[in-house]
């Protein structure tokens, strides 16, 4: 000591000196671990201000002055009441890390005992269920799971979503979102080929080339661009993301781990819970996937490489945007469907028109029908050899031999490993999630869960992205209390072929079997307006396309509508939301579309119903009128 200095000076000198040193230390930790971790890493990307610890599951507060005494961070957590010791765990390396981030770092500290979630960059909200770490505990990060959790925090609950190593889910990351990517630049590339095209809006395109891997590329960056929005949108919100796999406990605790990441391991408790683990491709049997010449969507996103040859089985939404992407980057294309006609599911006029336009019309397409692809084997000089069998007579039909095999038969739902049996849960035929309207889980007694939801690709009712969101929103409407249905029929679809496909309801063949069988089928009404007599389309040199409508002449009720030509996913939703909102034909009619636009259309079609009435029956007491 030095002279003239007493022992209590010097001893506070001392702790000041050992604080300082700490901070220090922290600062120098920040700077090391300040690369950006990979989505399999537990970590903490983001940090509250040093007064407060923002993972505490009640949203408690904390300054640090109050903190005095405490020997290390795990004894704050027990000093905040943290019950969880998953939560303990995740608090302590918040309250270590609140140090650097003063100094602007981002640290990704490693948890010493249980996996930290993604802590998020406002103040926590206080869970409002008893006990329980979190209001709702979301299972899986992709579309549906996201939508859920955006809409659970703007009516004040607290929010973990685990899945953080995949967010975004399939849509984001293998789906919906990459495919539009190299679909954008099929869509140039169609145009600029057809030289016919260009020449009529006086361009001559000369020699034309692509690069590959650029257009991988774009595909890749984009995905991992909405990846990054996505998770950012759940931090600033105060939602805590938890990478790991979820597996059901019971109906209020969820295991979380990760295979092959012993660091990776704990528990949560939750009021309720919300599945939203998505789906993976299906392949039928007899097909063995090698990811190399055989394959499915995920690894064709990838375009690691352009076979001269390709044979897509499957012809629905995955099927023909492939064969649009293959095309355009001029690879042979064959199609092969086990129904009787292509594009099944798709409205017949519809059917028809895209047949002609995106399958005879492109020499590079050819397809066969009523088939079953039984074998698929890669033979030894580097090509896949198919057996065709006749789906009537189940008698082999032909043999093909291509260079590459893209199984697109549609998803299956994951559910593996989710501990389903834990809740006296059995799985639907295809492996799907049985639930009620409300999206309420039901076990194999019928008994419904009331705080267990299932919503997505898990439980089959609409296997759309889109369809998901609007699922999980429902869900937390009826957590809330508030009654909420999700009417599908009302739902829009879309393939983003070129030109593009979309519809919502139903089409003509199900409305006139359901007037039928309702007893109104004179009451059914066909409106169909041709793209050819639209000024912008005619503009534009895309005049291939067809708006068809079915409706109900006495009300004026849109049944369906099903739309093919530019721009038409963006068209198809002025008919969704009318047919959500209850508009009839009797208000949409009186409506302005700007000229010239491709919604003219529209304006069109619904100005071309035959309606019984001058208007709306139910709110005016109109007279008939004579339909010309």
């Amino acid at each position: 000591a030095k002279p003239g200095f007493s022992p209590r000076i010097m001893s506070t000198v001392r702790t000041a000196a050992a604080a300082a040193l700490a901070v220090v230390a922290c600062v120098s930790m920040a700077s090391v671990f300040s690369t950006r971790p990979t989505p399999l890493q537990s970590t903490v990307a983001r940090t509250m201000p040093a007064t407060r610890c923002h993972v505490a599951p009640r949203g408690l507060r904390m300054a640090t002055t109050k903190a005095r005494g405490l020997k290390d961070a795990s004894d704050m957590c027990s000093f905040m009441n943290c019950r969880s010791p998953f939560v303990q765990s995740q608090c302590a390396m918040s309250c270590y890390s609140s140090v650097s981030n003063q100094a602007n770092a981002r640290p990704a500290l490693q948890s010493r005992n249980n996996l930290v979630p993604r802590a998020s960059s406002n103040p926590s909200v206080a869970a409002s269920g008893g006990d329980y770490d979190y209001d709702v505990v979301i299972i899986g990060c992709g579309v549906g799971g996201h939508g859920a959790a955006l809409h659970a925090v703007s009516q004040g609950l607290k929010v973990g979503v685990i899945g953080g190593h995949d967010v975004g889910g399939t849509c984001v990351n293998r789906g919906c979102v990459p495919s539009k990517a190299l679909l954008a630049a099929a869509g140039e590339l169609h145009k600029l080929k057809s030289k016919d095209h260009m020449a009529a809006l006086g361009i001559d395109t000369g020699a034309l080339s692509f690069d590959r891997q650029k257009i991988a590329d774009h595909a890749s960056n984009l995905a991992s661009t909405i990846q990054t929005n996505l998770r950012r949108s759940l931090e600033a919100l105060g939602v805590d993301v938890i990478y790991g796999k979820g597996t059901l406990v019971d109906q209020n605790t969820v295991e979380v781990g990760l295979p092959g990441r012993v660091d990776i391991e704990g528990k949560v408790t939750a009021k309720n819970i919300i599945i939203a683990t998505g789906s993976v491709p299906a392949v039928p049997p007899g097909i063995e996937i090698d990811n190399d010449r055989v394959f499915t969507s995920d690894k064709a996103l990838k375009l690691e490489s352009l076979p001269e040859w390709i044979a897509i089985i499957g012809s629905g939404y995955i099927g023909l945007e492939f064969a649009d992407v293959y095309t355009a980057l001029g690879v042979q294309v064959t199609l092969i469907e086990a129904m009787p006609t292509l594009m099944p599911g798709f409205d017949a006029e519809i059917r028809r028109l895209a047949q002609r336009v995106l399958v005879d019309g492109r020499k590079s397409v050819d397809y066969h029908t009523n088939v079953f692809a039984t074998r698929v084997t890669p033979t030894t000089f580097g090509g896949v050899e198919i057996e065709l069998t006749d789906a009537t007579s189940r008698e082999v039909k032909d043999v093909l031999e291509v260079d590459a095999v893209m199984v697109a038969t549609g998803r299956r739902p994951y559910t593996e490993g989710l501990g389903l049996q834990n809740l006296n849960v059995d799985l639907l035929r295809g492996g799907f999630i049985p639930v009620n309207d409300k999206m309420q889980v039901t076990d194999k007694d019928g008994n419904v869960m009331e705080n267990v939801f299932a919503i997505g690709d898990a439980n089959g009712k609409y296997m759309l992205a889109h369809a998901a969101s609007a699922q999980g929103i429902s869900a937390i409407e009826n957590i809330q209390g508030r009654e909420n249905v999700v009417n599908h029929r009302n739902v829009p679809a879309a393939c983003f072929t070129h030109p593009e496909i979309s519809f919502v309801g139903v089409d003509e063949e199900t409305a006139r079997k359901e007037a039928e069988e309702g007893g109104y089928s004179d009451k059914i009404g066909i409106a169909k307006v041709s793209f050819k007599g639209n000024s912008k389309a005619l503009a534009m040199k895309e005049p291939d396309g067809l708006a068809k409508m079915i409706y109900r002449k006495d009300s004026g009720e849109i049944l369906g509508m099903h739309i093919m030509g530019i721009h038409s996913a963006d068209l198809i939703h002025e008919a969704s939301n009318a047919m959500t909102a209850g508009q009839t034909l009797y208000e949409l009619r009186m409506m302005v579309h700007a000229h010239p636009t491709v919604a003219e259309v529209l304006d069109e079609l619904f100005k071309h119903a035959q309606l019984e009435h001058v208007t709306n029956p139910v709110t005016d007491n109109a007279p008939a009128m004579a339909i010309s």
